[in-house]
């Protein structure tokens, strides 16, 4: 009796977790989407969401290894805890020229082919956030290895962690191999 309460409230908990995080983004009238916390809207354009964002949080131009000269903007477009989980948006822009410019462009191949590794890191409480899995094991996240993104253009991709607690009102944010976005403000 007692190993199916726990299944079933595993399988409940993880229903009500999806329904949730299903609720993150509704329809507007432009057939795109608009998120919550004032980032604006976002359309979809070739299957990747391109992000329109009022005015990112923070945002950085850094080096790629996909091609020389590469380089990819990053953009924090906002860290929204609800509940007991945070939703962290980011914006990525690939600018690559020359030779690189045809092939595939996907957040894992930007990072130079290694996993993308988004992560929270809490300074007060020496605590590091990884992306949380649903009932099955998979992380809650843009699949970043198969998401394409078009050059010179935006594209959006959200990550969903624990939420810190209550008093933490600013935390590090660690995308891929470049260097950490330090205070990034936490929208309650």
């Amino acid at each position: 009796m007692r190993v199916i309460r726990r299944s079933a409230s595993a399988v409940a908990l993880a229903g009500v977790l999806m329904a949730g995080l299903s609720g993150c983004f509704g329809d507007d009238e432009s057939g795109g989407s608009k998120a919550q916390g004032g980032t604006g809207t976002t359309a979809a354009k070739g299957g990747v969401t391109v992000a329109k964002a009022d005015k990112p949080i923070a945002q950085a131009t850094f080096p790629s290894p996909i091609a020389a000269g590469a380089t990819v903007d990053l953009a924090i477009l906002g860290l929204k805890v609800d509940g007991r989980l945070a939703d962290l948006t980011i914006s990525m822009t690939p600018h690559v020229r020359a030779a690189g410019s045809a092939q595939r462009l996907t957040p894992y191949l930007l990072n130079g082919g290694t996993s993308l590794g988004v992560f929270l890191i809490d300074t007060v409480n020496l605590k590091r956030y990884l992306v949380v899995k649903d009932s099955s094991g998979k992380d809650l996240q843009t699949d970043y290895v198969t998401t394409n993104l078009a050059n010179d253009q935006p594209g959006q991709l959200s990550f969903t962690f624990a939420a810190p607690p209550k008093g933490v009102d600013r935390i590090d944010v660690q995308i891929g191999n470049w260097p950490t976005f330090h205070n990034v403000p936490i929208e309650r």
